[in-house]
């Protein structure tokens, strides 16, 4: 299969990450992407002065992951047939872009997940009831939806015309799966991947960090594997 240069967009969803938010955006390879688009999705600090300042394009939306997301994807650059997804916190590596983004490059796949679970963790990256949900996750859709997932991590790339088949609508922390479980509907070709991961370079985590937080969000996760994972699929 011939390779094919396809221009690249970064989305970054950023919540008060004034402490990570630099160095994330001053590890981009620019020579690889078209873009980085941080989305500020609601922060209360220097975020997006700093996001701007290392070199991403700020974009703002209201706030709920999955909304900084959908902000994120609606302005990506027109000509960019490739939309990347990944956290502000510095966890996720940036150096594995390219074995992301290989797979819809090469037309071997529509849409990439990077696994955390199969590529090597720092100590402390996770916690076991992360490393739990992923699996326990992976295992239902495996049952149910015919796909196989090991993580639901955010380091993910799509082809952009996929995307829109999907019609995402998820707003929240659920956005991952919903992605996911529509993929798996659709008919994409999907790659999974091992990642490295690592610890957040600064700041709290807005769910692992907080114990009500990840509560809320597990629910939500449950909510749209059941409400998602349940509708008709279109092919």
């Amino acid at each position: 299969m011939e390779f094919v240069a396809l221009q690249v967009s970064i989305i970054i969803p950023a919540l008060n990450e004034a402490e990570s938010i630099g160095h994330v955006v001053a590890e981009m390879p620019w020579h690889l992407i078209g873009e980085c688009v941080v989305v500020d999705n609601g922060s209360t600090d220097a975020t997006a002065a700093i996001a701007q300042a290392a070199g991403a394009r700020v974009v703002e939306s209201t706030r709920g992951y999955g909304a900084a997301c959908l902000a994120g994807s609606n302005a990506a650059l027109a000509t960019s047939e490739i939309l990347v997804y990944m956290d502000g916190d510095g966890s996720d590596i940036i150096a594995d872009l390219p074995r992301l983004i290989g797979p819809i490059q090469w037309d071997e796949a529509d849409f990439v997940i990077g696994s955390r679970l199969r590529g090597k963790r720092e100590a402390g990256s996770m916690l076991a009831s992360q490393v739990f949900a992923g699996k326990f996750v992976g295992l239902l859709l495996r049952l149910f939806q015919g796909v196989t997932y090991t993580d639901m991590g955010p380091f993910r790339a799509i082809r952009r015309s996929s995307l829109n088949q999907l019609q995402m609508a998820e707003l929240t922390y659920g956005w991952n799966l919903e992605m996911q479980i529509k993929a798996a509907q659709h008919g994409l070709r999907i790659v999974e991947i091992p990642v490295d991961y690592r610890k957040r370079i600064g700041g709290e985590s807005k769910v692992s960090g907080d114990l009500k937080a990840s509560m809320k969000a597990a629910v939500r996760i449950l909510e749209v594997l059941v409400r998602v994972g349940t509708a008709r699929g279109s092919r």
